[in-house]
């Protein structure tokens, strides 16, 4: 395996401090296989309740493994397009996902149901297989 990329969902589980979380969010950080991208700590930071939190995501966010590359955003939507996932429910930076995971040949740990669906079982990552 060549790496995780997190999706927000399994970040918001890291930080609240959910215990089927935190330990293999730890053991792929420290492995070096944790990979996010911009757009999802974007996304942590609008959802964010109080300063407090956002200056705990902007720390964490300063040491973050990140994916980002010029015309991912733009390609994300072409690739959207050509898939039509708009028909399957799949958002733009759920695209980004996707694309930045298939373009690095990661596996996603997401909790969304769409992003699961779309990739398949080969592309997600399981925890509790990853662990044994």
């Amino acid at each position: 395996m060549n790496g995780v990329l997190v999706d927000t969902s399994v970040w918001i589980e890291y930080f609240r401090g959910n215990p089927d979380f935190i330990q293999p969010g730890l053991q792929l950080i420290q492995e070096g296989n944790a990979f996010s991208l911009e757009v999802i700590f974007a996304e942590l930071a609008q959802g964010a309740k109080h300063k407090k939190e956002v200056a705990f995501i902007m720390e964490f966010f300063s040491h973050m493994k990140l994916l980002d590359y010029p015309g991912l955003a733009f390609g994300a939507g072409i690739y959207s397009q050509e898939n039509k996932l708009v028909h399957h429910g799949v958002v733009l930076i759920d695209s980004i996902i996707i694309l930045c995971a298939k373009t690095y040949d990661l596996k996603i740990w997401t909790l969304d149901k769409k992003i699961r669906r779309f990739v398949g079982y080969d592309m997600i990552f399981s925890a509790e297989h990853y662990f044994r």
